[in-house]
């Protein structure tokens, strides 16, 4: 009997899934194309994943070359490379997520109890404006500013009676300038989703708490912090999905053979290992670049999964 129920509420749902699919024909058609690219450009090239397992030969093809299990794998482990582009690409994350991630909450808040509307969308302008300039310009303007004998910084230098830096050829300079730059051209653009979730705050709770006497300060840690948690937790997991994807582009294009040992992180590397060369390192070595990659990614599954279930369990907040 409960057998018959299940199959019988099994038909109807599909019958109504069908008439709805009927009804609604040209919103499931929009889908056609976002489908057609996660399988194509997504899902597709998983087949090629098999090759991190191969000694991989153009000319045999990917069926043709010979298996060799985890041969790359132990190698990335034991080249002398792996500890200095973990070590890089963690460094850099880990600041991201401590320094860069809670700027955007701030800013956020800050616009938010803004009381002259005029200010509030010019500073809006201001910090949204970089995120869209292009990544080869940002650097551009940074080589630019942080010049040895031309730029402004080095000149300021010079006024308060200080040396000259060659900030891009010096390893230690290279990670405060590649967060430092993220937090001026991202920072703005992250907060709309805060200020968004800020916005649908019922003002009522406003309201309660200025009754109670809370005074501004009090009202922002006490309603709005609560308020958007579960948006700045959702967030955070998924930037620990991302701790191992450093931005390849800036990563690159800031990278020199003066502070390669601060610069080289895993994406730089795999780009190396597996196209370029350069730096004391062969191109061309497709298996293994395909090795490190698909690590890479596993690394970052593993870390999204366990944010995941962390945070489920702590506040019962979750993305899945």
């Amino acid at each position: 009997m409960q057998k018959g129920g299940v199959i019988r509420r099994l038909q109807a749902e599909k019958r109504l899934a069908k008439r709805s699919m009927t009804k609604y024909w040209e919103l499931y058609l929009l889908l056609v194309p976002v489908i057609a690219y996660f399988i194509i450009f997504n899902y597709f090239p998983m087949y090629g994943v098999q090759i991190a397992f191969r000694d991989f030969n153009p000319v045999s093809g990917i069926w043709g070359s010979p298996w060799v299990g985890v041969k790359h794998f132990a190698r990335f482990f034991k080249s002398y490379a792996f500890q200095r582009v973990i070590t890089n690409t963690l460094t850099i994350s880990f600041f991201q997520i401590v320094i860069t991630f809670p700027i955007p909450i701030l800013l956020a808040i800050m616009m938010e109890e803004l009381t002259f509307p005029r200010f509030k969308k010019s500073l809006q302008m201001i910090t949204y404006a970089p995120h869209f300039i292009s990544v080869v310009v940002l650097v551009g303007m940074m080589f630019n500013m942080f010049n040895m004998r031309t730029g402004i910084v080095n000149h300021f230098l010079v006024l308060l009676g200080m040396e000259r830096i060659n900030f891009f050829a010096e390893p230690g300079w290279f990670k405060p300038l590649f967060i430092g730059s993220d937090i001026w051209q991202n920072s703005g653009w992250s907060s709309i989703i805060y200020i968004s979730a800020i916005a649908g705050i019922d003002q009522a709770l406003y309201e309660a708490a200025r009754i109670d006497g809370a005074n501004k300060v009090k009202r922002i840690w006490h309603v709005t912090i609560p308020s958007i948690t579960p948006t700045i937790v959702i967030l955070l997991i998924m930037k620990f999905g991302q701790v191992m994807n450093v931005a390849f582009m800036k990563a690159l294009l800031m990278q020199n053979t003066q502070n390669i040992s601060a610069s080289e992180v895993i994406s730089t590397y795999v780009y190396k290992v597996g196209l370029k060369g350069g730096d004391g390192i062969q191109g061309g070595q497709f298996s293994f670049s395909t090795a490190v990659d698909l690590f890479n990614s596993v690394i970052n599954f593993a870390l999204l999964l366990t944010a995941n279930q962390i945070s489920k369990k702590l506040n019962d907040i979750a993305l899945f």
